[in-house]
């Protein structure tokens, strides 16, 4: 099979059906009747599932894999990359923020650059600008720390070759982070610089913090990493409240020379100094002993309750 599209489907009901048609049109343009799209239902909560199954009657190329619950957008593109079968694969999210026309600078890019890996990375972020420096700062923040180069703002849609996917794949990790893996895997990788489609104009990102902190508060000590990251946060808020209130007091002592720090202002700021950072220093081990601990319980990533569209059906 020349090509395979993946996509994830969570809350994906709104733009599922206009994301097929225009994904259709884009891959028999370059690949014919040669093709696949896998639709990974990623225990979405709305009617995304039976929205797939009845398109899938009217586009034959349409393979749908459930999961048996959510497990996260990284593992869900996992699944859809271990099933699919393509020489070239196109990993795309199907709000419709990427465009499935994008396709032909993809494989227009890959033929001049014979790269192993097009992918997208955002030219001009869509988001508040306190957002945009948040995002910046961590992309910096990441690189600093990883001997792995990983690119600013990468986008989830790239177009891959086989060869890249079955090396890709061979990462057994269980606490899996994609934009990381993608990079580390190394081979020949080409950005290409594109504008996205503002999400205002569609839905609301599912990725909100509201979720993201629900999710945190709804862990339990004995299935998660909660309760480490709780102790890695506190030990940053004491040893970040320690610096500023030692701030504030070397302030005033640069504008009234004349002030005299009593003991206890002293003693005070070294207890908290000296208590965040220990806390913050237990906290980051702990967040890599709780890595440890997830990937020594070697758990799949993903379960599949079914498959519809292959031959030998789940």
């Amino acid at each position: 099979m020349k090509l395979s599209i993946i996509s994830t489907l969570y809350k994906s009901s709104m733009f599922l059906e206009e994301f097929c048609q225009r994904t259709v049109a884009a891959a028999q343009k370059y690949a014919g009747e040669d093709f696949e799209i896998i639709l990974v239902n990623d225990g979405s909560p709305d009617t995304s599932l039976p929205l797939a199954l009845e398109l899938q009657k009217q586009y034959q190329s349409i393979k749908i894999v459930d999961l048996s619950r959510n497990f996260g957008h990284h593992a869900a593109i996992v699944a859809g990359l271990e099933l699919s079968v393509g020489k070239q694969v196109l990993l795309i999210d199907c709000d419709l923020e990427e465009q499935p026309e994008w396709l032909d600078i993809f494989t227009e890019k890959m033929d001049q650059s014979r790269a192993d890996v097009v992918y997208g990375v955002q030219q001009q972020r869509t988001a508040s600008r306190t957002s945009n420096f948040f995002g910046e700062l961590f992309w910096s923040a990441l690189n600093f720390m990883s001997s792995v180069r990983i690119p600013h703002n990468p986008m989830t849609c790239r177009l891959m070759t086989r060869k890249y996917v079955d090396a890709l794949l061979t990462v057994q990790d269980r606490v899996l982070y994609l934009a990381g893996t993608f990079a580390w895997a190394g081979f020949t990788q080409v950005a290409v610089p594109l504008i996205k489609t503002p999400r205002i104009a569609i839905q609301k990102s599912s990725y909100s913090l509201s979720r993201k902190l629900m999710q945190v508060a709804d862990s339990f000590a004995s299935f998660s990493v909660a309760p480490l990251m709780v102790l890695f946060l506190t030990g940053l808020l004491i040893w970040l409240g320690s610096v500023i209130f030692a701030l504030g007091i070397l302030i005033e002592k640069l504008l009234f020379p004349q002030t005299v720090l009593s003991g206890f202002t002293s003693i005070m700021i070294s207890i908290w100094f000296l208590g965040g950072t220990i806390i913050l220093g237990t906290g980051i081990i702990g967040l890599y002993i709780a890595k440890i601990f997830q990937e020594a319980k070697r758990r799949p990533l993903y379960i599949v309750r079914k498959t519809y569209g292959y031959e030998n059906e789940q």
